[in-house]
């Protein structure tokens, strides 16, 4: 057999009878060139242009020293890929062959054998091309050609008569954070971004498989089975669900076919912290004459999603109820997780989102100026009980509304749709990322000496998008079960007073507006979506910045390269001027900026909780970078965790006892957030100093049902602190339960870090075990931090005076290096 015939067996997946196939083009050999040059260099499919550049040594590391600069030539150019297979005479002997490329970017022709066969102008969208025809038993040919997106859009941007802000990417229907975003680069980019493959297959096909979960008791699920199925040859068939059987008939061309199923003593899928996301597999297969000629398999959950909104007396509700519930939605946004999207291993989506759950998490926002992400990431949402909030990818732009561009995005939504909404953690469609803001609050009409009718005409334009044609095609292409859509994110924008009262909303007092961490305490809405602070990335992360030997200096042209805020030193700076001792030292910088970084968002989060139910949803931007930078993000490029997400894990425990200081009082609440309400609880407080001594003691006589938030007495910060220094003292605070257990405790501290007087600690580590320590210190030691390539599973926390804590770690260390908030007070 020669290699080409064997290379082909090998791609090949034979079903049951061998009548249906598919194979993939992917693992062929590609090539590809700029189309001004006439040398192919080797290509890997799924992939990008900058990617297969890189390899060939043709450009440098984007991600590198100050490369990013260097490539951006590359948006410019028009690119041409191709790959040769050959096909088999059993291969095609089938009556249809389909070509389907499951992702194009963006812009481009697709000629079979010399033939142009589709002209493609969307990333988002799936390309099914029939090519019976086109196809021979020799040698066959596949090329793609590209055309600059930045090109294209220009020519598109011309055709109105007024300038879109950031043109000419809302004319592109592509990943928009590739032109470039607050923290990322610009890398705006070109190829066959996902597989290809070809489809063998007679008499019928099954196109796409809805599952709608009708109705649900203890006793049974009742679920509707809908198959969208295509048909050659009309007639008799059979389709089975799990094995259970339907005979059906077929006419020519598309049919849908619905079939009740029941899956009796069903087990719901629950979210994080309430249970087990329990899922189900459901297995279609169609039959012909007793064959089996196609199949699919679909993984569900059996839950309830409702989003409810209902006025009170201080405006509106916002808030989702699971299962019956009303659930306290916990949790942050994502991006995507590399400016180079093939570059994500499920290994690394799987990563990402397990680390959700180990903080505590139930939602995650996908963000509108990226990808609608691959099918792992909704896999690992669904094993891991995270809700999904799924914006549609725009975001921050005006958009146009032509005939044409409606359309392009009535298939995009069309094509999502099916291809997400069986995921038991898909919660809420939402149309867009800022774009209301944007028209209402950006002042781009001013900007661009709109005239009146440009503004009434950007206004409509946005209504018939997101008014009309997506919730249109949502509820023509969606299950009943799977239609909650929001329009925009945020409903209303955060400069409004309506912004705190109804609807979800991004707050950006704090970092753009630069009001202090405390505001957060005053400015609580219903349901914040979006609100945040940078951080540095980890010492790690911030090295692989470097081709060659790391220079860690805050003066460096490499680290401020990557920080993409234009005054985001300058407003990192100010901010830790208010809150810590500035370090001087590079290392101590970093862990400085963390700190600032978790302690402005454990303000915010728990503020948020403090207000349940009131607020019902926090989610902090952003979980996760696409490129070593300083951001918003709580884990770096590397998937190290920084000082936030640690403190992320501790704000979202399930249960809590937070504290509130407000005009000389403190007040003490105790959060709940899973299903069992009927845990009694009493608060125990202690001021002790930093040696551990005791000042004072006092539990309260209350004894409270911890249901939701519970708010216990005030009590004075005079009468805690008496004559002593409150810059010597801590307040640790527990609830403790009717067993005497401890159900939750955390630590107040009286003043701001920088004015604390801390006392120098004898921090000591044992080894347990090669991958377990034990840490203790003789007096307070705050923020403690190892440091080490290794994650550790619990970092940058208080270790209270003659105590000791044990640690985990991903991987054997030699050295572990320690440091705490001392080491930069005291430089």
């Amino acid at each position: 057999m020669n290699k080409t015939l064997l290379f082909s067996f090998l791609f090949i997946r034979l079903l049951i009878h061998g009548q249906v196939s598919e194979r993939s083009l992917s693992a062929e050999k590609w090539q590809f060139k700029n189309t001004k040059e006439n040398t192919w260099l080797a290509a890997k499919v799924p992939g990008t242009v900058h990617l297969d550049l890189m390899t060939n040594n043709v450009i440098p590391d984007p991600y590198k020293d100050e490369n990013e600069k260097k490539v951006q030539w590359v948006e410019n150019e028009d690119w041409e890929y191709q790959t040769k297979f050959n096909l088999s005479n059993a291969e095609l002997q089938h009556q249809n062959i389909d070509l389907i490329f499951l992702g194009l970017d963006t812009f481009s022709e697709v000629y079979l054998n010399g033939k142009l066969v589709k002209n493609t102008d969307n990333m988002f969208r799936t390309w099914t091309i029939p090519a019976k025809d086109y196809l021979k038993n020799s040698e066959n040919i596949v090329q793609v050609r590209f055309k600059s997106a930045i090109t294209v859009g220009k020519e598109l941007a011309q055709k109105i008569p007024f300038t879109m802000p950031e043109s000419p990417r809302s004319f592109v229907r592509k990943a928009q954070y590739q032109f470039g975003w607050d923290w990322g680069p610009r890398l705006v980019t070109a190829g066959i971004w996902k597989d290809v493959k070809l489809n063998f297959w007679d008499q019928a096909k099954v196109e796409k498989i809805r599952i709608e979960q009708k109705s649900m008791t203890g006793k049974q699920a009742d679920l509707q089975v809908n198959a969208e199925i295509f048909a050659e040859k009309p007639g008799q068939y059979s389709l089975l669900i799990n094995g259970k059987k339907q005979d059906i008939t077929l006419k020519p061309g598309s049919n849908t076919v619905s079939v009740p199923y029941q899956i009796p003593n069903p087990k719901r899928w629950q979210p994080n912290g309430w249970g087990q996301p329990n899922l189900y597999t459901i297995t279609i297969t169609l039959q012909k004459e007793g064959k089996r000629i196609a199949e699919k398999t679909e993984r569900i959950g059996l839950r309830t999603v409702e989003l409810i909104q209902e006025k009170d007396a201080q405006g509106k509700s916002f808030y989702f109820k699971v299962n019956g519930q009303p659930m306290y939605a916990k949790g942050t946004n994502w991006i995507p997780g590399d400016s180079f999207s093939p570059r994500m291993t499920k290994e690394k989506y799987q990563k990402l989102i397990k680390d959700c759950k180990e903080a505590n998490m139930n939602m995650i926002r996908v963000w509108g100026g990226g990808i609608y992400e691959d099918d792992e990431f909704y896999k690992a949402c669904d094993e891991n009980g995270i809700l999904v909030w799924q914006d549609f990818m725009f975001a921050g732009s005006f958009y146009p509304a032509d005939d044409a561009f409606q359309k392009n995005i009535e298939l995009e939504v069309k094509d999502q749709i099916a291809r997400l909404q069986n995921h038991a953690s898909l919660a809420l469609w939402c149309g867009n990322n800022e774009i209301d803001e944007a028209i209402v609050n950006w002042g781009y009409q001013k900007q661009f000496k709109y005239s009146k009718n440009d503004s009434l005409q950007v206004w409509k334009d946005y209504k018939t998008i997101f008014q009309q044609v997506i919730p249109d095609a949502i509820r023509k292409y969606a299950t009943a079960d799977k239609q909650i859509y929001w329009p925009s994110s945020p409903s209303i924008g955060w400069g409004h007073k309506e912004s705190l009262t109804e609807g979800d909303s991004h707050y950006w007092g704090v970092w753009w507006g630069e009001q202090p961490f405390e505001i957060y305490n005053e400015k609580v809405p219903r349901f914040a979506s979006e609100y945040g602070f940078q951080g540095m990335p980890t010492l790690e992360t911030t090295k692989s910045m470097f081709s060659g030997k790391p220079d860690l200096s805050l003066q460096n042209g490499i680290i401020k390269a990557h920080e993409k805020h234009s005054r985001g030193w300058e407003i990192i700076d100010n901010y830790m001027k208010r809150d810590y001792v500035v370090p001087k030292d590079f290392v101590k910088y970093n862990y400085v900026s963390q700190l600032l970084q978790a302690r402005g968002m454990q303000i915010a989060m728990e503020a948020h909780r403090r207000a349940r139910p009131y607020n019902m949803g926090t989610l902090y931007w952003q979980l996760n970078d696409c490129w070593p930078v300083v951001s918003w993000s709580s884990i770096d490029y590397l998937g190290n965790w920084k000082a936030l997400h640690y403190q992320v894990k501790r704000s979202f425990e399930n249960q809590a006892v937070l504290v509130e200081k407000k005009e000389g009082m403190l007040n003490f609440y105790g959060i709940n957030d899973g299903l069992s309400k009927s845990k009694e609880v009493s608060l125990e407080l202690k001021v002790n100093n930093f040696k551990g001594e005791n000042i004072r003691m006092a539990v309260s006589n209350q004894k409270m049902n911890l249901e939701e938030a519970v708010k216990f007495d005030p009590v004075s910060i005079a009468e805690l602190v008496g004559d002593a220094d409150k810059n010597e003292l801590f307040l640790h605070v527990i609830l403790r339960g009717k067993d005497e257990k401890v159900v939750a405790e955390s630590s107040h501290f009286f003043a701001k870090p920088k004015d604390l007087k801390l006392l120098k600690p004898d921090l000591k580590i044992k080894k347990i075990s090669s991958t377990e320590i034990e840490i203790s210190t003789n007096v307070l030691a705050k923020n403690v931090y190892l440091i080490g390539d290794t994650h550790f599973s619990d970092n940058f926390f208080d270790l209270l005076p003659e105590t000791s804590r044990r640690i985990t770690l991903s991987k054997p260390l030699e050295k572990i290096e320690v440091m705490s908030l001392w080491d930069t007070m005291n430089q």
